[in-house]
């Protein structure tokens, strides 16, 4: 019970009784007795004293009432400004709860600069970052989810099973997605690459982590989760609702993880797209771009890992890169795909309006 209907139901209580009152003495109405026999009248002095106790009584009565009334329209009045007054402090609550978020919010962001272009609706907030470390260009976009719904993973409905995340965001409805797991080619169709959930389920299987894959997607809750799994026990205990797999994980609980010695090399450099999140659950998706695949150009892993540790993260997951990195926002292409077109992949993380 919130405390406005506790202070309603005590006032009520504490007035009920003198309501009451007031009803009672409305309805009373003492019976006047006179003897219309005149020969037969004799004059007494019992109804004389009659008369002035009954009169004394409905004084009493009315001064009571009075009094009644007066108590009732004080407490009415007490009532009224201890609503007003609770109000006030359940508003002021509210404010005071929010400010942590919103002084954190302004720290996170303050790391990412002044945001280009920013889409909000009651299911979902996008904030669209460009970003210029030195070494590469980079993109960023920061996601509140404010319903679990308004994230999901794509799986690619066409014979080859690939499709640009494009083809995803437009299909869907989506307002944003990126490129999700790597893939395998065989008999001329792609598969998404190891461990893969879709609507709760697991479309292959599960199966355990191998050579640093790891798995990332959303659980109910809307929050993102990710690393590697050894039993589907232990992924299920996350409850995902979908994710895709890759290699490698870049922070795990605040801390950077080793970077596995072929990914450091090979390629050295190249476009990247990365998942995250922060501490309030906050997503962030990041692209580098890189004109070639081939070590030449875009961003090394490590360099994206303190990138991403500078700027609050506390998970982050490397997703499939090179020519597959593609970013969509707002119904256009944000990132330069080095392939010069998008590729087809056959999942893609989607955020909806």
């Amino acid at each position: 019970m919130t405390p406005v209907k506790r202070v309603n139901r005590f006032f009520m209580l504490l007035t009920a009784p003198f309501i009451g009152l007031v009803i009672c003495m409305s309805w009373y109405r003492p019976p006047l007795q006179l003897d219309l026999d005149v020969g037969q009248f004799t004059p007494s002095a019992g109804p004389v004293n009659e008369t002035a106790s009954l009169k004394k009584e409905l004084t009493l009565a009315e001064a009571s009432a009075a009094y009644t009334i007066d108590a009732v329209s004080a407490s009415a009045k007490l009532y009224k400004e201890t609503t007003t007054t609770m109000n006030k402090l359940v508003e002021t609550a509210q404010t005071q709860a929010t400010r942590p978020e919103l002084i954190y919010n302004r720290r996170i962001s303050a790391k990412l600069g002044i945001p280009s272009e920013i889409v909000t609706s009651d299911r979902i907030r996008v904030e669209l970052y460009r970003l210029n470390p030195g070494n590469y260009k980079a993109y960023a976009l920061k996601i509140k989810l404010k319903d679990p719904t308004a994230m999901k993973m794509s799986l690619a409905e066409t014979a080859s099973g690939a499709e640009t995340t494009m083809h995803a965001v437009q299909r869907n409805g989506a307002i944003a997605g990126i490129n999700a797991g790597g893939f395998a080619d065989q008999s001329g169709k792609r598969y998404p690459l190891s461990t893969t959930v879709v609507d709760g389920k697991y479309l292959y299987g599960f199966e355990p982590t191998y050579k640093d894959l790891s798995f990332v997607g959303l659980n109910k809750s809307g929050q993102l989760i990710g690393g590697k799994f050894y039993s589907r026990a232990q992924l299920d205990q996350l409850d995902p609702v979908f994710g895709a797999t890759f290699v490698p994980v870049l922070l795990k609980n605040n801390i950077k993880t080793p970077i596995p010695e072929k990914w450091k090399t090979s390629p050295n450099r190249a476009p990247r797209t990365v998942i995250g999140k922060y501490k309030d659950d906050q997503i962030l998706l990041f692209v580098a771009d890189g004109y070639n695949e081939y070590g030449s150009s875009g961003a090394q892993l490590e360099e994206i890992q303190n990138k991403l540790s500078n700027m609050g993260l506390v998970d982050a997951y490397n997703l499939d890169g090179g020519g597959s990195s593609s970013l969509i926002f707002n119904g256009r292409v944000i990132n330069k795909p080095s392939d010069g077109n998008l590729r087809a992949v056959p999942t893609n993380f989607l955020f909806f309006k």
